[in-house]
């Protein structure tokens, strides 16, 4: 029998109903909810020592008025972190490898950065669409160039999370398989193979958490140029 190995992509079916609602609302029954006690435990402490960190230096070259994003940037961040570390578990699977979903967060996010540029300062926002010195003979082509890379962020931002995510579970199973191939035949090469293989998970844990990251602070970067 063939193995496929893009059915870990699948979205997970159980007696005929798929599982992505419950795959997007487990990460958050993990977390531990604050307490109304003056002393937090350590889990607390350090989970609300990250998330002021986080914060403190993704808003800091923003302006106040862009600090109104605080808590939804974060809570973002919480959340791409949570799906895409939970994704490397076994008999997991990560939502954040399909690229409807990466859409259908990306677009909004951004669709919702333009419209505060528009609304706020219209001047200042279609100002990034024709940079100043520009030739005459130059300004139409600038223009729809410009428009270009203006509406493909949203599909970056998307395919870039899908792409790295994808890719890494893709060689990760690769490996896998050829250790677990390998070690009736070739122990010493199979267990070099396990060898890599463990340094290929702790690079896709970076990966996780830095793609996660990557993509709350683009929006953040796409949010500076419109306050």
């Amino acid at each position: 029998m063939a193995l496929n190995f893009f059915d870990q992509f699948m979205s997970p079916m159980f007696l005929g109903f798929p599982l992505m609602a419950l795959a997007l609302t487990l990460p958050w029954m993990l977390f531990p909810n604050p307490s109304s006690r003056w002393v937090n435990n350590r889990l607390l402490t350090l989970q609300g020592w990250f998330i002021n960190r986080f914060t403190q230096q993704l808003l800091l070259p923003i302006n106040n008025q862009g600090h109104k994003w605080a808590l939804m940037f974060s809570s973002l961040m919480i959340f791409l972190l949570s799906l895409n570390m939970l994704g490397l578990l076994p008999y997991t699977f990560t939502p954040t490898t399909q690229l409807s979903l990466n859409m259908g967060l990306a677009v909004p996010f951004w669709l919702a950065t333009v419209i505060i540029g528009m609304r706020n300062q219209p001047t200042h926002s279609l100002g990034h669409l024709l940079p100043e010195g520009t030739p005459t003979p130059l300004i139409p082509v600038l223009i729809v160039i410009e428009t270009i890379s203006l509406f493909i962020r949203p599909l970056a931002l998307g395919v870039r999370l899908t792409a790295n995510l994808t890719a890494g579970h893709l060689l990760i199973q690769l490996i896998a398989t050829a250790a677990f191939v390998l070690l009736p035949l070739m122990p010493a090469v199979a267990l070099m193979t396990m060898m890599l293989l463990l340094l290929l998970t702790l690079l896709e844990i970076a990966v996780a958490m830095i793609q996660a990251y990557v993509f709350v602070l683009l929006l953040s970067l796409y949010l500076q140029e419109n306050v």
